[in-house]
């Protein structure tokens, strides 16, 4: 069997630059909170009411969960597809209904241009993490325009 072009395949692309500030920004503002609560005086504790407690929390998970949406973007290419995950959103794509990969200049991230005439967003391939962005690019468009149809 001949050798594909691009990576080995399965490959997964993720963004390296959101990753590390999304761990950095989680991590201070869990410490941050956690130092601020235990430097209260016990009787400032005693003030809040398990009501806003648990606002304080549901806002501290809503901020997680935007923060784990960022962090789980990826592209998984496949011998028989492309599957694109972006935060919560996941679509699955056959090489068929790829036309073009586009990372154009100033462009946040990849872009997929589909048979349909739509376009689909892979915000696991950021021009953020520059060289290593573009190679991902140059190895996708490599496996779009010639694994087998």
């Amino acid at each position: 069997m001949p050798a594909l072009p691009g990576p080995e395949l399965p490959h997964t692309w993720r963004p390296l630059g959101p990753r590390i500030v999304g761990a950095v920004v989680g991590t201070g503002l869990l410490a941050t909170f956690a130092v601020c609560w235990l430097t209260f005086p016990p009787e400032t504790r005693a003030k809040f009411t398990p009501f806003q407690i648990g606002t304080m929390l549901v806002l501290g998970a809503l901020g997680f969960s935007c923060l784990h949406a960022l962090l789980r973007s990826r592209a998984v290419a496949r011998r028989d597809g492309l599957t694109v995950v972006n935060g919560y959103r996941r679509r699955e794509l056959a090489w068929e209904q790829v036309v073009a990969v586009r990372l154009p200049v100033g462009a946040p991230w990849v872009t997929l241009d589909l048979t349909d005439g739509t376009t689909v967003s892979v915000m696991g391939i950021q021009s953020s993490d520059g060289e290593r962005a573009k190679q991902a690019v140059r190895q996708l468009r490599a496996l779009a325009t010639e694994l087998p149809r």
